[in-house]
């Protein structure tokens, strides 16, 4: 401990003295940096998935009036409206991975290049989505893509001939919004993270590649995609947990957590609707139980079919 240190604390009352000697001595100081971070992760992340855990076996009827009922929130899980609700999460996610990784990456490599005018314009067009409102986005989408003709999509395709489509009332077309929607606002921010591993890229790997004869495709197959790999895992990644996680854009459009036939039902809508509406959080945590078990896995499937864990091991 430097010695004006030393001198100052030797001034202080005995308890005082220890007080400051813990604070600033070497070993206890990495501890005191660390704890936010712990006092953090233990009140907002594991105390309340204890508390869930704990719910899902008990059945609420209100605040202290709880009933131990064992296995039978995860018995009643089993319902064709959970099941339904799988589905179309897991149908959500599937088409805005096949669409949120190809078409960043491919915008990202445009707008990488120097030779592209106005980059930096769109480098920011691209993203301002990001930073609108969900429910105000989510109400944009579900007037643009009304039933009536006068609406803004079906006025557009009237000038090419095309009849009304009732968007948000059939299966595939509610999809085909919710996943533009997701598009429109992520798409910057999938640019931004791949922007940042393509700015990472030597230079010389291209010079050299294109010295030794190799074309546009080739040094995007032999070197952009292997060096972008750890980035293409992590959005896919993220994007498993948003996929999965998805609600306000299916309560916006639909103004509800109910939505025609349960077209626009995701995990967590139900879980909304059992744990509020219906007033059953026992039920309700049950689900978000059974949505964390299930994004667990499909990442670790995902990233186990990536290499990462042999990668780890090597």
């Amino acid at each position: 401990m430097p010695e004006p240190v030393a001198g100052m604390l030797d001034t202080l009352p005995g308890r005082q003295r220890q007080y400051k000697r813990l604070l600033t001595s070497q070993k206890a100081a990495p501890y005191l940096f660390v704890l936010p971070f712990i006092l953090s992760f233990l009140l907002f992340f594991l105390y309340p998935i204890i508390s869930t855990i704990l719910m899902s076996f008990c059945q609420i009827n209100g605040p202290g009036d709880e009933t131990f009922i064992g296995w039978q929130n995860y018995k009643n899980l089993l319902n064709p409206h959970f099941f339904n609700a799988i589905w179309v999460t897991t149908k959500y996610t599937f088409w805005t991975i096949l669409v949120l990784i190809p078409l960043p990456l491919v915008l990202a490599i445009w707008l990488n290049k120097k030779s592209t005018l106005g980059r930096n314009f769109f480098r920011s067009a691209f993203f301002l989505p990001a930073l609108t409102s969900v429910i105000v986005a989510g109400l944009f989408f579900r007037l643009a893509f009304g039933e009536q003709e006068t609406t803004m999509v079906n006025s557009l395709l009237g000038f090419v001939g095309v009849n009304p489509v009732v968007w948000l009332q059939n299966p595939d077309t509610a999809m085909f919004v919710m996943v533009l929607l997701c598009t429109w606002r992520w798409l910057g921010v999938n640019i931004i993270y791949f922007l940042s591993g393509l700015q990472s890229i030597p230079e010389e790997l291209y010079e050299s590649a294109a010295i030794d004869g190799a074309g546009p495709f080739q040094q995007f197959w032999y070197i952009t995609l292997p060096s972008l790999k750890p980035v293409i895992i992590y959005v896919i990644t993220i994007s498993v947990y948003g996929g999965y996680s998805m609600f306000a854009e299916s309560f916006a459009l639909w103004a509800s957590a109910r939505s025609p036939g349960e077209i626009g039902m995701t995990i967590v809508t139900y879980l909304y609707q059992e744990g509020f509406n219906n007033n059953n959080l026992g039920l309700g945590s049950a689900i978000g139980i059974a949505l964390l078990m299930l994004v667990m896995l499909v990442n670790l499937v995902q990233l186990w079919l990536s290499g990462f864990f042999k990668k780890e091991a090597d």
